[in-house]
């Protein structure tokens, strides 16, 4: 499954917005403090983040932030959430290390009145929505269809994720591998599921483990935004980019040289910008005590026909990028 690639414009992103009708000037609502809460600060992913706080931040009057500790580690975020809580805010959007560890806190949280919207963390409990750009078990058996199609249905593979506690990436990768044993016997996942720690120094020290361990290995599909870039390395070095395929998740800015000389495959992402902006359009519907519904529209590019399912809301905001459409990303 594919959707349509368009190329995101995000300093226009809030004009649009307006255009589309659903968000008001700053004068015709009340001023709301919402902050984002991201697994670490300082890589792109998170950078492209908070580009869509600040715009909804522009685009609304609302006081929308973004934090992040410099390591990513549950307890950081514990604390981080603590000291929201103790200043009162209105609603807090999280992306989690750990959503069992953020449990007790989120569920604080919300005994304070707090909104709490979650993103890649759909078995969250205590949270008034959590927002995923995407059905996860679609885009895990996406990502293997073109691994498989990379390595001609057969031959040894490794998985990599950010993080053993991280749902979202295990979530894919479960599909995944399920995806492969029914539709692909030829192939064989390998040492189990690899965590990177969502470093590509440590992607990349793996990933050299790896090829020495399994010598006739065909393929890696990774799942932090630095993963695929660690492999790559790590398979330029070895002279192996004629035998290892790689797919995965991350951002042009991060991986787009190595899908330029075709050392990675593809990777597939959803623009966290526009995950940003939509976290925050979900906060503000909850503070407004408005009920989102399968069919409703976020105003947000791959928000426009959500569906829910319990308390998760799903976009369909992925895209795929090889060389041959990689110019269209500049982020």
């Amino acid at each position: 499954m594919a959707f349509g690639l368009r190329k995101v414009i995000i300093g226009a992103m809030a004009a649009s917005m307006l255009a589309g009708g659903y968000v008001l000037s700053a004068g015709a609502q009340d001023t709301r403090e919402i902050v984002t809460v991201v697994k670490l600060s300082g890589i792109a992913w998170f950078n492209r983040m908070e580009e869509g706080v600040r715009n909804y931040a522009k685009a609304t009057g609302n006081n929308a932030t973004q934090v992040g500790a410099a390591t990513a580690d549950a307890a950081l975020q514990v604390q981080l959430i603590e000291d929201l809580i103790a200043r009162g805010v209105d609603a807090i959007t999280v992306v989690p290390n750990s959503p069992q560890t953020l449990e007790p806190v989120l569920a604080r949280a919300l005994e304070n009145k707090i909104v709490v919207i979650g993103h890649e963390g759909a078995t969250l409990q205590n949270i008034t929505y959590d927002l995923e750009a995407f059905d996860n078990k679609a885009y895990g058996e996406h990502l293997m269809e073109r691994l498989a199609t990379e390595m001609g249905g057969e031959g040894e593979y490794v998985a990599f994720v950010g993080y053993l506690t991280s749902v979202t990436h295990n979530e894919w990768v479960d599909a995944a591998i399920a995806y492969q044993e029914a539709k692909y016997p030829k192939m064989k996942l390998v040492g189990g599921k690899q965590e990177s720690a969502e470093q590509q120094q440590t992607a990349y020290q793996k990933m050299r483990e790896l090829l020495r361990t399994y010598p006739n290995l065909k393929g890696m599909q990774g799942s932090a935004g630095e993963d695929v870039v660690g492999a790559a390395l790590a398979v330029e070095e070895a002279g192996l980019s004629d035998q290892v395929s790689i797919v995965g998740t991350s951002l042009a800015s991060v991986a787009g040289p190595y899908v330029e000389t075709g050392e990675i495959d593809m990777i597939s992402f959803w623009d966290p910008a526009l995950a940003g902006y939509a976290m925050n359009v979900l906060a503000e519907k909850a503070l407004k005590g408005e009920t989102v519904k399968t069919g409703d529209d976020l105003g947000v590019e791959g928000y426009n026909n959500v569906r829910v399912d319990g308390k998760v809301v799903y976009g369909q905001a992925w895209v795929d990028v090889t060389k041959e459409n990689l110019d269209q990303y500049d982020f």
